[in-house]
Parts: C-alpha cells; sequence; structure tokens
C-alpha cells in the first residue's frame, strides 16, 4: 500500500497568493514604466507653458517659422531694423510671396514683453478694421518668439509731427487721421465682439499706411472690460501726458481712458506739438493748459500749427471743442468714441465745456515719482514716444506712487 503525502492547505495558499502577488507586481510595475514612457513623450511633444496659453486663444494666426523670418529680414540685418522698445527690435522683411512685413521680435530677456506677446496676439487676431494694424501672423520656436505684422511704410504719427517732418501733413489730412482713429478706437470699445481698453493711445501708437490712413497699433498693454461693470481696477500701463486722471491716481480703468488720451492726441494733431515739451515758455509747457488758457480767452486758433499754411477755422474749432471734452476730469463727462465720430463728422454739435477740469492745477505729470528708469531710450516702429514716459506702475490700495516697482514693470523715457 503506497501513501501519498499530502500538502497541509496553508502552504498551497501561500505558494498561491506569491504567484498572484509576482503577476501583480510585475503587472503595476510594467503599467508604471509604461506610463512614464508615455509621459516623458508626451511632455517633449506639448508645447510650453506659453505655448500652452497661446493654444488656449480663439485666435486663427498664421504661424511663420523662425528660417522663413530670418529669411525675410536678412539675418535680420541691422540695416533693416525699424526700431526697438521695451518688447523688443523690430525688422522690415519681405516675404517668398512678396508682401512686406514689420517683425517684432521678442527679447529673451523681456519677462513683460511675455505676456504682451500673448495679450497681443489673442486681442488683434479678434479684431479686423481697416484703423487697426493687421496681423499676418506669429512664430513660436523655442524661446523664440515673433510677431508678423503688415508694414506701413510711413511710420508714426508723433515721427511726421514731431520728427523730421518729410511728410506733409496739411490740415485735411491731420482731420482725416483724427477721424480714422476715432473710428477705430470706436470699434474696439462698442463694435467689435469683445470689449477692449487699448490703454495706450498715442501719437507714437498711430502707424500711417501709404495712403496716410491711420492704423491703431500695439495692443501689449490692452485690456478686455465688461461694459457691466463701472470700471476695472488695474494697476497703471501706459504713458505719462495721455493717462485719465483717475486711472493714473486710483487705477479705475474704462474706456474712458482711451477717450482721454485720444483727446490728447487730437490736440497733438492740430498743434503739431507734443502734450508736453519743456523747452517752451512756461505757459506753453503743458498742452492741455495751454489749449484751456487760449480756449477761456477765444483763442483757439493760436494752437494751430504754425507750419500749416491753410487751415478750416470751422474744423479746428470743432476738432479743439472735442479734446477739451474727451479731457474732463470726470469719465462720466467724456463722450463716448461713437459720439466723437459722429461729432467729427458733423452729424452732432459739439456739446460746450465751461469748466476747467481740475487736475490741471491739482494734479501735474511729473507727481509720479520713485520709479526706476531702466535708462533704454524708446525708438521703436511700434512703441515710439518722442516726447514721453512709458510707464507701468503698482497703484493698489491707491497709491500713486511706485516706490517698489513690482517685476517685469517698466519705465521708458523717449527723447
Amino acid at each position: 500500500m503506497q501513501f501519498r503525502k499530502i500538502s497541509p492547505p496553508s502552504s498551497n495558499k501561500n505558494r498561491t497568493g506569491l504567484i498572484v502577488g509576482l503577476v501583480v507586481g510585475v503587472g503595476v510595475v510594467s503599467f508604471l514604466a509604461v506610463f512614464i514612457v508615455f509621459y516623458i513623450v508626451r511632455r517633449r511633444k506639448l508645447p510650453t507653458n506659453d505655448d500652452e496659453e497661446l493654444l488656449g486663444i480663439d485666435a486663427k494666426t498664421f504661424t511663420f517659422s523662425y528660417a522663413e523670418l530670418k529669411t525675410a529680414t536678412e539675418d535680420f540685418n541691422p540695416d533693416n531694423k525699424l526700431g526697438e522698445g521695451g518688447f523688443g527690435p523690430v525688422y522690415k522683411g519681405t516675404l517668398n510671396d512678396g508682401r512686406v512685413i514689420a517683425v517684432k521680435q521678442l527679447s529673451v530677456t523681456s519677462h513683460q514683453g511675455k505676456n504682451q506677446f500673448l495679450t497681443e496676439i489673442a486681442i488683434i487676431s479678434a479684431v479686423q478694421h481697416c484703423n487697426l494694424v493687421k496681423l499676418y501672423g506669429c512664430c513660436i520656436e523655442g524661446d523664440k518668439r515673433l510677431l508678423v505684422y503688415e508694414y506701413l511704410e510711413n511710420k508714426s504719427l508723433d515721427q511726421a509731427l514731431f520728427g523730421k517732418r518729410t511728410l506733409n501733413l496739411d490740415w485735411s489730412t491731420r482731420f482725416d487721421i483724427c477721424l480714422g482713429v476715432a473710428r477705430g478706437l470706436a470699434y474696439l470699445h462698442e463694435e467689435s465682439r469683445l470689449r477692449i481698453v487699448h490703454r495706450d493711445v498715442k501719437a507714437s501708437n498711430i502707424l500711417l499706411d501709404s495712403d496716410l490712413i491711420p492704423k491703431i497699433s500695439d495692443f501689449g498693454l490692452a485690456k478686455l472690460y465688461d461694459d457691466k461693470k463701472t470700471h476695472i481696477s488695474t494697476r497703471v500701463a501706459g504713458t505719462i501726458g495721455y493717462l485719465a486722471p483717475e486711472y493714473a491716481m486710483r487705477g479705475h480703468l474704462t474706456e474712458k481712458a482711451d477717450v482721454f488720451a485720444f483727446g490728447v492726441v487730437a490736440l497733438e494733431l492740430v498743434s503739431g506739438r507734443p502734450n508736453s515739451d519743456s523747452s517752451l515758455e512756461e505757459e506753453k509747457i503743458y498742452l492741455l493748459e495751454w489749449a484751456w488758457q487760449l480756449h477761456e480767452n477765444n483763442r483757439e486758433v493760436d494752437l494751430v500749427d504754425s507750419k500749416l499754411s491753410e487751415f478750416n477755422e470751422e474744423e479746428v474749432k470743432r476738432l479743439i471743442g472735442i479734446s477739451l471734452l474727451c479731457t474732463q476730469a470726470s469719465p462720466t463727462l467724456r463722450p463716448s468714441m461713437s459720439r466723437v465720430v459722429a461729432m467729427l463728422s458733423g452729424d452732432i454739435e459739439v456739446s460746450t465745456v465751461t469748466s476747467r477740469p481740475g487736475y490741471l492745477t491739482d494734479w501735474k505729470y511729473d507727481d509720479i515719482t520713485n520709479v526706476n528708469s531702466e535708462g533704454a531710450t524708446d525708438t521703436s516702429y511700434f512703441n515710439l514716444s518722442t516726447a514721453s514716459t512709458s510707464i507701468v506702475i503698482d497703484v493698489g490700495n491707491s497709491r500713486t506712487n511706485a516706490s517698489k516697482p513690482m517685476i517685469g514693470d517698466t519705465i521708458k523715457q523717449g527723447r
């Protein structure tokens, strides 16, 4: 008789558990290994943080390769350089299809510029108007960020008004430029799908095409706003001399900040001089103050650029009256840009302003102090300021002075 050795039940269970454990362990490790490999490969293919932000933008911009833009600008030849500002250099180029372009290159060291790069693509891609500069596309390769715009051969309005004056801006042309800018802003504020405040309306951000049609440019500081809100509280960004008082002092932003800046630009078009000029006699240093003095003494025509041999006196008085309305202290007293267009076109009468705004005596443009300069001269094609200072300052808790500018804040002193 033979006897079989019977294993204890506990021994079989231990062996089964060991096998199951090994199988499960190997499976888990294999899954994790595959997942890690997949994750690494996926991460290599994914865009950078900036690109992820860009992909989230509802924009249909055309993407250029860096090699294509390098060829178009002749390897970013210094001879093709149009200017340089806080964002970076701008170069003239020609694409293979013959289009002449302006290539705006983000400086690698510009922290603020990365945000402005994304903002500019988002804003300008979402709006189209004959008085807004046209964005052809962008380039994003590694750390390279470039914007590609239509090239506007007559460059910026401030160069035409305050520079060597190679262009002949007669009165009719100046009035048409003013009307075009007003239409562009009215579109941004009231007609486009997005409601947009430009925040940096000034002569240097208005470009002129071959027919001297104005195009508003440089949307890097632009803000979207909800017209159901009374204002947006934000840090101040813009240019001293064009800043509305409620925005400069309290950071309260509405589309009426652009209206104020437009009023200053309109006075510059009439006078042919920048909004402040310390080389002039004291009463004429600040353009707005001088305009009010002339208005109060019924001498508005004295504001007209001496280089204009002929002008329409009625249009001059109308434009100055609109400018004084646009620069009222209270934003509620300023007209909308659509109303400005109607007043310029002669469709409605220009309201009479009777009282000089208090900020002309209570607040001066040079009250903003303690903002450290980066020491850079701003001679940009898209951000050129001849006689003004571009700033970004923190006005949290209603502070007007920024003794400790935030990282990425800039100040650019023009010549």
